[in-house]
């Protein structure tokens, strides 16, 4: 039912930063977690950060210091600011929710490519 769309990506040089948004629409919906992953070629997908509705954060130990996930609930946004950003964060990231009664919801991806 719902929608996420991600917005924000781009090709950068290490040492840049960057900020992802990520907007959830399509009725009424009460999101519990909201979060960001990545997924590189060849390998998994792994989450990146998570925010709770209260603002609770948890984050990979990868980015810690780096990366900040927040979220504006009026605007049903989230976001990640990415800053001192290195080659190995070049991945596909994509918005995730969970919403009440419904599961599971992912955006379609936005690519986050660093060069060295």
């Amino acid at each position: 039912q719902v929608q996420l769309v991600e917005s924000g990506g781009g090709l950068v040089q290490a040492g840049d930063s960057l900020k992802l948004s990520c907007t959830v629409s399509g009725g009424t919906f009460s999101t519990t977690v909201m979060a960001w992953f990545r997924q590189a070629p060849g390998k998994q997908r792994d989450l990146v950060a998570e925010i709770s509705s209260r603002g609770r954060t948890n984050y990979a130990d990868s980015v810690k210091g780096r990366f900040t996930i927040s979220r504006d609930n009026a605007k049903n946004t989230v976001y990640l600011q990415m800053n001192s950003l290195k080659p190995d964060d070049t991945a596909v990231y994509y918005c995730y929710a969970l919403v009440r009664d419904q599961g599971d919801s992912w955006g379609q991806g936005t690519q986050v490519t660093v060069s060295s």
